[in-house]
C-alpha cells in the first residue's frame, strides 16, 4: 500500500509490527500515495535555492531575479513575465523577458487549434533549470522541473493568452506570451498509449536529491527503496506488441516504488475513464497495487486513488484515497484474487465535481461495482498537470513479482 499521487497509510497489524521490530524508524507500512505529479498530505515546504549573480558579467546583460519563492508554496500565478531585477511588474512585458533562449514551436503566436491544443516548448539556461509552466490566461496549468515541454492542454473554445515561463535556479526568467484561438473541443478526447509514452518517473518512500522536490514523501513505507525498474515497448507479455514491465524486488519489505506521468494540463475537463489492462507473474507477492489519476490547478489538486489491497484489508477489497483526511478508505468492492499470467482489464470512471473528487464505478474484469463515493480535494496545491499513476507494494517479508500495463488509456471530456 502507499500515500497518494503520495498517499500514506498502513494497516494496523503492519504498524504493530513496524512499532515492535523497526521502533519507528519509518513513517509508513505498505503504504502508498496517489501523485503525479504527487503527496497525500501538505509537503513540507520546499527550501529556495540561495540566487548568486553569475562572476560573469556578459551573461545575461541584467542580474537575476532573486528566488524568494517555491512552486509549492508560491501564490498563483508565478513570478509573470517581466525583465529582471524586479520580480513582478504590472502589466506584464507582452513580448515576456528572455534571460535565455526559450523556444515555443507549437502553438504558433495567433494560430488557430483545437482542444486539447499541442504545447511543446524548450528552454536553454546556462545555469540548472528549476522549473516551467504553462498558463492560459494566466492560470497556471502545466508544471515540469525538466527544460523541455511535450504536452496536451485542454482549454475552452475561444480567444486565450497562452504563456510559457521557465526559471533557472540563479533565478533567472525567460518567458514567451502567445494568443490562440481554441475553434473547439472535442466531445471527447482518449490518450491512448501512456504506458509507452515519456515522461514517466518514478519515486520510493520519498522523492531523491536532484528530482526538484528532494526528500519529500512520495510513496511512503519503508525509507529503504526498494528494487525496482520500468521497462517500455515489450512484445511480451503483451496486448498490441508495445506493453510496459515494472519490477519490484527486496531487500526490506512495506517499501513502494510509485511511477507516473504528466501527460496532459488544463481545466476544462472534469470526467475521466482511465481504462488499462495489467497482467502479473505472481498474485500472492504484492502487499497492494495501485491505480490513480490527478489533476491540478489554480492551487488545488484532485485525487483519484484507488488499491486492490491484498494484504491489509480483511477480506481483501479495493480502497479509495480521501485526500483531504490523508486516509485509505475500504470500498464494498472485494479484491479477488487475479490469475497469474493473465490480462486483467481495469475501468474507474471518475469525476470533478466543484472542489470534490467522485468516484464513479469501477470495473474488473467484466464485473462493474458502483462506488459512487465524494471526497474534497486537496488545497494549496501547484505543480500543475493531469497525471496518470501505478504504484507497486512489496509485502513483508518480502518477494519480488512483475507487472506489465498495456493498452493504458485516459479519456477526458
Amino acid at each position: 500500500m502507499r500515500s497518494v499521487s503520495f498517499l500514506a497509510r498502513s494497516s494496523s497489524w503492519c504498524a504493530l509490527f513496524l512499532l515492535i521490530t523497526l521502533a519507528l524508524a519509518f513513517s509508513g507500512c505498505g503504504s502508498s500515495n496517489p501523485m503525479a505529479t504527487l503527496p497525500p498530505t501538505k509537503p513540507p515546504a520546499a527550501q529556495p535555492p540561495t540566487a548568486q549573480p553569475p562572476a560573469q558579467s556578459s551573461y545575461p546583460s541584467t542580474p537575476p531575479v532573486p528566488i524568494t519563492w517555491s512552486p509549492q508554496t508560491s501564490q498563483l500565478p508565478a513570478p509573470p513575465a517581466c525583465d529582471p531585477p524586479t520580480s513582478s511588474c504590472t502589466p506584464p512585458d507582452p513580448k515576456g523577458s528572455n534571460d535565455f533562449p526559450l523556444t515555443v514551436s507549437d502553438p504558433t503566436d495567433k494560430a488557430s487549434v483545437t482542444s486539447p491544443m499541442h504545447v511543446v516548448a524548450s528552454a536553454t539556461p546556462k545555469n540548472p533549470i528549476f522549473f516551467m509552466r504553462v498558463y492560459v490566461d494566466n492560470l497556471a496549468v502545466y508544471f515540469t522541473y525538466t527544460s523541455a515541454i511535450d504536452t496536451q492542454i485542454f482549454a475552452a473554445p475561444g480567444q486565450h493568452t497562452i504563456e510559457v515561463m521557465a526559471e533557472d535556479k540563479q533565478g533567472y526568467i525567460s518567458t514567451t506570451i502567445l494568443t490562440v484561438n481554441v475553434t473547439s473541443q472535442a466531445a471527447q478526447t482518449t490518450i491512448s498509449g501512456i504506458q509507452n509514452m515519456p515522461g514517466w518517473q518514478s519515486c520510493a518512500a520519498d522523492f531523491a536529491a536532484g528530482s526538484g522536490r528532494d526528500g519529500q514523501v512520495c510513496a511512503s513505507g519503508n525509507p529503504n527503496p526498494p528494487t525496482s525498474t520500468m521497462t517500455e515497448g515489450q512484445s511480451s507479455p503483451a496486448m498490441d506488441g508495445k506493453s510496459a514491465k515494472f519490477t519490484m524486488s527486496g531487500p526490506n519489505g512495506y517499501s513502494n516504488e510509485l511511477y507516473f506521468n504528466a501527460i496532459a494540463g488544463g481545466n476544462n475537463v472534469s470526467h475521466f475513464t482511465y481504462d488499462l489492462y495489467f497482467y502479473i507473474d505472481n498474485p500472492s507477492a504484492p502487499q497492494a497495487l495501485e491505480f490513480d489519476l490527478n489533476q491540478t490547478f489554480g492551487g488545488y489538486r484532485w485525487v483519484w486513488g484507488s488499491e486492490c489491497n491484498f494484504k491489509g484489508d480483511t477480506p481483501p477489497a479495493w480502497d479509495i484515497w480521501d485526500d483531504e483526511a490523508g486516509l485509505w478508505r475500504q470500498t464494498n468492492v472485494p479484491c479477488n484474487a487475479f490469475p497469474a499470467n493473465t490480462w486483467i482489464h481495469l475501468i474507474w470512471q471518475f469525476e470533478r465535481v466543484g472542489n470534490q473528487v467522485h468516484y464513479i464505478s469501477l470495473q474488473v474484469g467484466d464485473q462493474t461495482y458502483n462506488v459512487d463515493t465524494y471526497y474534497n480535494n486537496q488545497t494549496d496545491w501547484t505543480l500543475e498537470e493531469i497525471d496518470a499513476a501505478f504504484q507497486m507494494d512489496l509485502q513483508q517479508p518480502p518477494i519480488s513479482y512483475n507487472v506489465w500495463l498495456d493498452q493504458v488509456n485516459l479519456t477526458a471530456w
